[in-house]
């Protein structure tokens, strides 16, 4: 309408209810460059007779209507002029009418001071020479000689006349007429009406993102602002205004909750209220208690009034703007939040009688809604029927595999004070079965220590309590000897209950967890299989097959994957599916610290299906951090750090579930040469170094080694090897040395100690002597070629290099074969034949490439460096040729790479043995070539120059 070139009125009705952003629409619109080409006159009609006039000349011309005093700004306040005459009707050139001026009526001789000022400046509008711009906003609160004047105006405009009238439909005095009766729009006029709806949660995210940050919008935080505010824009930033209060803490969904209901929402709620009449007003209140849109009949019966009646009682808060209609006749507030306001405004009495109504009112429903209907007969003050629809809503959503819910409806009972302590033990119970399949800590654990410490508890009740109790430390923070202790005494507290003994001794049958040697862990698994035969309980008896079937796998026993085969993936009972859930997922886990990708990968589709089916969210959080685990193996790195980045800041950067990633992140950062990264990833306080798990355990003390002997710390590196070794020799599961064994082998040779090294590989190799097991064979051959090439039986060596090096990559490990063919080169070169040089050129070559296709640059570049030293490399420029000019040479990208992942000269210099002096040098340089300003720009900086 803006841009139109013809003179026919543009007429544009915005609709929106409070707070939806017509206010913003119309100051967008006066800041667009054909708005600024014309007359504009701005009338916002507010509560009570005020009127405020803004009037803006067209760019570069005088103004039209005469003079005003101006504010700062464009937009300038009209002096008021009650008095002021009325221009004359102007024709055009051919004497034609060019508009009306308002005329005197019965609305006019009514008008308010505020309205005259309104009719004065329409007059001038009318009159006005060129393109006009009008905007009235807020319509509704027009006193009606203005809306005559504006309806006169619009029914004869001046030509070329755009005009913007906003206004909210449900404050309207006729319903449908936002100028209080209909308006004969010449035939020309485009009309056209928009409708401003509430903002999507996506628009509403990027809007709380732009306010508060993108760090401090925690998962499912704009999901409950976008609920509770029902997407209305003002309401939407006020609550963010509240919210923003300088921390840097994320907010969750609590937080929206807490901050209560913002002013400018409660003031306009309570005033509609108020204009209802008082005995109508139940209605309102009892749509305040519902909370929730409901059908006529049913906030009829919570007021306590006769359908009819209340039928007129829902028209007159409809009327007052209060209440609106939703989709099937049901009736509510626009704004969630406005329930809360009017909540927080009945008296108490008035407040516990509308609740125990809302009670019976729901209690009719079908299916019934539990959790509603709990906090119903809470705010009532009927705390039995309370805890006994929190009891059924939770095991609901248990049934339905919906624990995450059942866990929070029950953290929010258990922490109120009042819940006699029957009902608080029953609640515990099912909180903690909940919270063992979800894994759900903070003040679950809290909650269940306190309940596990009480003397007047039964025993059984104790056992069943502290079993659950120790069955979420194990799943969430690791099986420590605290948690071992607390399961071995529910075992004896549950002596009468086999269905329970046999889950508390399953536990303490897994070996993954350190403590008692492996022959131990076999003793409780047969007590389990006993125990949990005489229950006749199939979930238990599937969570013991389950583990057994881990068992076996985890100790690579032959007849292991016949086992995981057999667990009935059909089964009927939703307890016992979720158990053979977590069976198929461990055995993914279990694949993989035994080589075997292939049945891990197959397996990964199936347990993935399985714990979404049947609600085991722990066992669906193993199955994709195993994933993880498997991508890191077989060489799939690209993109590999950020989804490691996404699942742990998902699950909680310090949680035990990030443990997996935490050791992605840790191999990637010691490949790329991020050595502080991996210091901090596995010397911290985060997962990979509070995880007592044995297999995990040995894995991140292999980075440390790696780090030590790169550092050239060879006794640290030796010591790290020494602890990491006892601890696995105590479990007696040496299949979990693969990892470690072979740099663990390498530091204790370089630090002198080569007899105990032959000790620790002949016991490695017996230790998975005829078991079913692949990449032992791997790790067992780089050991062998770690000892050979510290005796300096570089010949030897190499053959064994190559012998691990494919058996690497027929697993596949892409980024171990790398390495073994790195140490065949390398020792191939140290023989210094002719044919053995060539051969260890090749291998070091084709080491190398892989290594910057996984994108280990730093492994690459100690790769490129040993061909350099040993070997005249292409890389290097012939006499005579020009140099790089402003671009870097191939070594200068190499070093300005590795200074930009934080190692230092001296360990540049090690790394691609240069002097400490040249890596100073290169630096300089390629800080000066790419303009970087800090050696952090310089990674970035340097690859994407190449």
């Amino acid at each position: 309408m803006l841009t139109s070139q013809g003179s026919a009125l543009g007429l544009a009705l915005v609709a929106g209810r409070a707070g939806t952003g017509k206010s913003r629409l119309v100051g967008r619109l006066l800041e667009l460059p054909d708005a600024r080409g014309r007359s504009v006159l701005v009338v916002s009609f507010t509560a009570g007779e005020s009127v405020l006039l803004n009037r803006l000349p067209a760019a570069g011309t005088a103004h039209p209507l005469g003079e005003e005093r101006r504010l700062p700004g464009r937009r300038g306040q009209l002096a008021r002029s009650a008095g002021e005459r009325v221009p004359p009707a102007r024709r055009g050139p051919g004497g034609e009418a060019r508009a009306a001026a308002p005329e005197k009526s019965a609305d006019a001789a009514r008008a308010t001071a505020g309205s005259r000022d309104v009719l004065t400046a329409l007059g001038a509008l009318a009159h006005s020479g060129g393109p006009a711009l009008l905007v009235a906003e807020d319509v509704h609160r027009a006193d009606p000689a203005a809306r005559a004047a504006l309806r006169q105006l619009l029914t004869r405009p001046p030509a070329a006349l755009t005009a913007v009238l906003t206004y909210r439909p449900e404050e309207l005095p006729e319903r449908g007429l936002p100028l209080g009766a209909p308006v004969d729009y010449p035939p020309e006029a485009a009309v056209i009406r928009l409708d401003l709806g509430p903002l999507t949660e996506e628009a509403l995210a990027a809007h709380a993102v732009e306010v508060l940050g993108e760090q401090r919008c925690a998962p499912g935080f704009t999901a409950r602002l976008h609920e509770r505010t029902g997407g209305v824009a003002q309401v939407a930033a006020d609550l963010l205004r509240a919210l923003d209060d300088g921390g840097r803490d994320p907010l969750g969904p609590a937080d929206v909750d807490a901050a209560g209901v913002p002013v400018r929402l409660a003031e306009l709620t309570a005033g509609r209220t108020g204009a209802v009449p008082e005995e109508y007003r139940p209605v309102v209140w009892a749509a305040g208690v519902l909370g929730e849109p409901a059908p006529a009949q049913e906030l009829a019966a919570v007021a306590g009034m006769e359908l009819p009646r209340g039928r007129e009682a829902l028209l007159a808060a409809e009327t007052a703007g209060v209440l609106c209609e939703f989709d099937r006749g049901r009736y509510g507030f626009d704004v969630p939040l406005a329930a809360l306001a009017v909540h927080e405004l009945l008296p108490g009495t008035v407040r516990e009688d509308l609740h125990r109504r809302a009670a019976k009112v729901l209690g009719r429903r079908q299916p019934v809604p539990w959790v509603r209907l709990a906090r119903h007969h809470r705010h009532s003050g009927r705390t039995r029927d309370w805890l006994r629809a929190v009891e059924r809503a939770a095991e609901q959503f248990a049934a339905g595999g919906r624990h995450l819910e059942a866990i929070a409806l029950l953290d929010r009972t258990l922490a109120a004070p009042e819940i006699p302590q029957q009902h608080r033990v029953k609640l515990a119970l099912l909180l903690a079965r909940s919270a063992v399949v979800a894994l759900r800590t903070d003040e679950t654990v809290g909650v269940m220590r306190h309940i596990v410490d009480d003397v007047d508890l039964p025993v059984e009740v104790r056992g069943e309590m502290r079993l659950d109790l120790a069955l979420l430390l194990s799943n969430t923070v690791g099986l420590g000897e605290g948690g071992r202790a607390e399961l071995t005494q529910a075992a004896e507290e549950l002596e009468s209950r086999p269905d329970l003994a046999a889950r508390a001794m399953s536990a303490l049958a897994m070996p993954y967890w350190p403590g008692p040697p492996l022959a131990e862990n076999l003793r409780w698994l047969r007590r389990a299989e006993e125990a949990a035969e005489e229950s006749g309980n199939l979930a238990v008896q599937m969570a013991v097959a389950a583990n057994r079937a881990t068992v076996m796998l985890n100790i690579g026993h032959p007849d292991a994957w016949q086992l995981v085969d057999r667990l009935p993936r059909d089964i009927e009972e939703l307890a016992a599916r979720q158990q053979v859930a977590r069976g198929v997922v461990n055995a993914i886990d279990s694949a993989f610290w035994l080589g075997e990708y292939d049945r891990a990968a197959e397996l990964l589709a199936e347990g993935r299906e399985l714990s979404e089916r049947t609600g085991a969210m722990g066992a669906h959080r193993t199955g994709r951090s195993t994933e993880l685990l498997l991508l890191l193996a077989t060489g799939h790195w690209q993109g590999l750090g950020e989804s490691a980045n996404a699942y742990a800041a998902e699950v909680g950067e310090t949680h035990l579930a990030a443990v997996d990633a935490d050791f992605v992140r840790a191999v990637l950062a010691l490949a790329k040469g991020d050595w502080s990264r991996v210091t901090e990833l596995t010397s911290g306080n985060g997962p990979l170094t509070r995880s007592p798990a044995v297999p995990l355990d040995a894995a991140s003390a292999m980075l440390r080694i790696r780090l030590a002997l790169a550092k050239r710390e060879t006794e640290a590196a030796a010591e790290e090897a020494r602890g990491a070794w006892e601890r696995l020799r105590r479990k007696g599961v040496w299949a979990w040395a693969a990892d470690l064994a072979p740099w663990a082998v390498e530091a204790l040779a370089a630090a002198g100690h080569r007899e105990t090294a032959d000790t620790w590989v002949a016991e490695f190799a017996a230790g998975v002597e005829g078991l079913l097991v692949r990449i032992p064979r791997a790790s067992l051959a780089r050991c062998r070629a770690a000892l050979a090439e510290n005796a300096e039986e570089h010949g030897r060596a190499a053959a064994l290099y190559r012998e691990a090096a494919a058996a690497y990559e027929e697993l596949p490990r892409p980024y171990e074969a790398a390495l073994a063919h790195e140490g065949a080169g390398r020792c191939a070169l140290a023989v210094g034949s002719a044919a053995e040089t060539d051969r260890g050129v090749d291998e070091l070559t084709g080491a190398a490439k892989v290594l910057d296709d996984l994108g280990a640059v730093w492994d690459a570049a100690r790769v490129r460096a040993t061909l350099r030293s040993n070997h005249q490399v292409a890389d290097r420029r012939p006499p005579g040729r020009p140099g790089y000019g402003g671009q870097l040479s191939p070594r200068e990208r190499e070093v300005a790479v590795l200074a930009g992942t934080g190692l230092t000269n001296r360990e540049i210099a090690e790394t691609l043995h240069l002097s400490s002096r040249t890596v100073e040098q290169h630096v300089a340089r390629a800080l000066r070539k790419l303009g970087a300003h800090s050696r952090q720009d310089l990674a970035a900086a340097g690859e994407a120059e190449e």
